[in-house]
């Protein structure tokens, strides 16, 4: 490296009076440009800072949250497939505003005869339906699965006044419950639990006509209360189907009373277990806490089979607590075989268990627990440590949904026991995601029903990171020399929905209802996203620990969007708002390609383009330093006799003002370019990206160069650069490794390469046979 200093003062008006000049011919190009750029701050849509949630993306001094307390008698009627209990929620005012009255959620009303929910899409005729979808659409009675609400009491047991508005319930509090106050109340409930295998209900019952039993995923199940927050005040935006929820933290003293002869599992600590568990379990319980490398079967398959037999009338009743959670769910049937084992987070063992009926195995008994141990080892590593001290994997046909601490999940062998390696890597995916649902939204607590993305979004980056861990752990598991086949995270998984129409894509920052492809919207597309940023903008270490930082600031708490974008700012000294607008708050695509490549030789004799500005400034040769031009060969410019010289060959006075200022070593340290070529690159997608750049020489050697995002900040439509170089280019390929998502590969290279037909392939597949 060397620098030269020019100490006249016509060189410096030159430079300064050329890069004018340029900036001006760019304005020119584009008029306005500047004020649609996509690297404008997010001011705009930003809320403005305040003392609850600070500019960092941290929370403020004055945050607060509310909290609701429960305690629950909870029966389950298995004869009859209904649930009944009886409720009393403690409502902690913590806000500074007093409360005329309080929101709770009714979300089994979605499954009302008279729900709104079955009227609320205007699709028309679907291509076609499976027979039950049919039969329940179009010729069965509506289920009916709301929730009878028998009454409301004050602490008192007077008679609470409450209004149902579909899925929400106010409750009409006799005086306004002030700030720093509390107030306890109780609902008397029960509802008609549904199978969840019609339609995929979140919750509900499988039936297994052969042995004719149930196995019961219970969740939803109980009136929970709203969130009430600085952000939006109560958040009682009613339950349409889409959009899941959003709930205060608290603790739960729950008692569950079950069919004597079943197993159950459920949020919470056991606080009787003497009395629930044989002395067989109890020995083969203490085993697992011990056994760190392989689960402990609690309750054997050929126990289950045989308990799947018997239809106990007598009762038992199971009873936990769970402190700082913010929901509570439960499964329970006499079919299911029930593994732990232990793992060390932080220090601290947590239970990896998994519970499954024999219609589960091999495959479950194979891989559950696994998947769990490694997403809670991932994800600890990348947020904080696993707080609660058990996670639960329970199967469930074509189920996929998260509670604190326990988690409902699909993949099912075929009769015989054999099962495909789809059926392995989606079980093995799921119980991924929804076990890591513990970390988003169980613990960092997001606005589900507003932000879908939030909750899902991270959540499927992380179960991308798990599953690539899970496949470098657990060998055995994959086919040989591959890698764990994730569906989605990789860049080149989302481009079919980003080049899609875009009449039935919707921006990340949307509604869950108000989506077409909720999948890719909430799902694919932020995961997709995050990775690209960890790997290809910021870089792991940045990323990592802005990521952290963010899970650390929030955990037990009510983070926005906002406080998300700006906290990975905050600690990365990254300014990501360009990248935040184009993927999260538009539904542009990445295309970035070569547009053309002209090439150019050294020359001492001024261009006609600077003849033209020394004439309009009445300047001379003589008026200026030593220069070198730089012609673009087949011009009005061309000088043969000067094409491919050196500039020390084709300027002499500058070649001895360069070597009058240099030592000798600096001297030998020169390597004077012999090639220079002045490459155009265009962008038809509408989201900036860093240029990736892969150059080929005619010597066979590679140079890959990466252009900061930020090239594009004066120019969206293509901007130029200029490549110095020893050896002649022969070859370029942006993005050569497609780690941008970029829709259009077909523009990516140059020289243009001419892609065969399918028809061309075609004939010379037939020729070739």
């Amino acid at each position: 490296m060397f620098k030269i200093k020019y100490c006249l003062a016509s060189m410096l008006f030159l430079v300064g009076a050329l890069a004018i000049a340029q900036e001006e011919s760019e304005e020119k190009r584009e008029p306005g440009h500047y004020n649609q750029s996509k690297f404008k701050q997010l001011y705009e849509e930003f809320s403005t800072p305040n003392t609850y949630r600070s500019a960092s993306g941290a929370p403020g001094p004055d945050y607060y949250q509310q909290r609701a307390d429960y305690k629950m008698n909870i029966v389950l009627d298995d004869k009859n497939a209904k649930i009944n209990g009886v409720e009393t929620i403690t409502y902690y005012n913590n806000s500074p505003d007093d409360l005329e009255f309080l929101w709770v959620q009714l979300d089994q009303n979605v499954r009302a005869k008279d729900s709104k929910s079955p009227l609320r899409d205007g699709n028309g005729v679907n291509f076609a339906y499976t027979a039950s979808n049919f039969a329940s659409t179009y010729i069965q009675e509506p289920f009916d699965g709301g929730f009878n609400i028998e009454y409301v009491k004050d602490a008192n047991g007077k008679p609470l006044s409450f209004t149902i508005n579909q899925t929400m319930m106010r409750l009409n509090i006799p005086k306004p419950l002030k700030s720093g106050e509390q107030i306890s109340f109780s609902i008397k409930w029960w509802y008609n639990i549904p199978d969840h295998t019609v339609n995929r209900a979140r919750s509900g019952y499988e039936y297994f006509a052969k042995d004719g039993n149930r196995a019961y995923v219970i969740a939803q199940f109980f009136p929970r209360m709203a969130v009430y927050s600085d952000v939006e005040g109560w958040q009682n935006h009613q339950f349409w189907g889409s959009g899941e929820f959003a709930l205060p933290f608290g603790n739960y003293d729950v008692s569950i009373t079950v069919p004597a002869d079943h197993i159950l599992d459920a949020t919470g600590v056991l606080q009787n277990r003497d009395d629930v568990f044989s002395k067989e379990m109890m020995k083969r319980y203490k085993q697992a806490k011990k056994s760190y490398d392989k689960p402990v079967l609690i309750v054997t398959q050929e126990e289950a089979e045989a308990a799947e037999k018997g239809f106990s009338d007598k009762t038992k009743t199971w009873k936990f607590k769970a402190t700082n959670v913010r929901d509570y769910g439960f499964a329970t049937s006499r079919k299911f075989i029930w593994d732990m084992q232990a793992v060390k987070i932080g220090g601290k063992d947590v239970m990896a268990v998994s519970m499954y009926p024999k219609e589960g195995n091999p495959l479950w008994e194979e891989q559950s627990t696994k998947a769990v141990v490694q997403t809670l080892k991932t994800y600890s590593k990348h947020t904080f440590d696993y707080p609660y001290h058990k996670a639960i994997s329970v199967h469930a046909k074509n189920q996929g949904m998260e509670y604190p601490m326990i988690c409902w999940n699909y993949g099912r062998p075929n009769e015989d026991g054999t099962y495909s390696d789809r059926t392995k890597y989606g079980m093995i995916s799921v119980i991924i995601h929804e076990v890591g649902h513990n970390f988003f939204p169980m613990i960092v607590n997001s606005d589900e029903r507003q932000w879908g993305w939030m909750d899902e979004g991270l959540d499927t980056f992380m179960q991308y990171l798990a599953e690539q861990e899970f496949g470098k752990n657990y060998p055995e598991v994959i086919a040989p020399n591959t890698k764990y086949p994730s569906r989605r995270g990789e860049a080149a998984k989302i481009v079919p929905y980003m080049a899609g129409d875009q009449s039935y894509i919707s921006p990340i920052m949307s509604n869950p209802e108000n989506v077409y492809q909720l999948g890719p919207n909430a799902y694919g597309k932020p995961a997709t996203a995050l990775n690209i940023l960890r790997e290809t903008v910021m870089g792991e270490e940045l990323f990592d620990h802005a990521f952290k930082t963010y899970a650390q600031r929030w955990k037990f708490k009510h983070p926005t969007p906002e406080d998300f974008f700006r906290t990975m700012e905050d600690a990365s000294a990254v300014d990501l708002d360009w990248y935040w607008r184009g993927w999260f708050y538009t539904t542009d695509y990445v295309d970035i390609g070569v547009k053309g490549v002209k090439k150019y030789y050294v020359s001492s004799k001024p261009t006609k383009q600077m003849e033209k500005y020394m004439a309009d400034r009445n300047l001379t040769e003589s008026d200026l330093p030593p220069l070198v031009y730089l012609a673009e060969e087949d011009s009005e410019d061309y000088y043969p006799d000067l094409k491919g010289k050196f500039p020390s060959a084709t300027s002499q006075n500058l070649k001895e003002f360069m070597m009058d200022k240099l030592t000798e070593a600096e001297r030998g340290q020169i390597k004077e370019p012999k090639y220079f070529y002045e490459i155009t690159f265009d962008k038809p997608g509408g989201i900036p990206m860093p240029l990736i750049v892969e150059y080929t020489y005619a010597d066979g050697s590679k140079e890959n160069i990466t252009y900061p995002a930020e090239i594009w900040r004066k120019n969206d439509a293509e901007v130029r650069r200029v490549l110095a170089s020893q050896k002649e280019l022969v070859g370029i390929v942006v993005d050569p490794k497609l780690e941008t998502a970029d829709i259009d590969t077909t523009n990516n290279s140059w020289p243009i390469k001419e892609e065969k037909s399918d028809f061309d392939k075609f004939k010379e597949n037939i020729k070739g046979k």
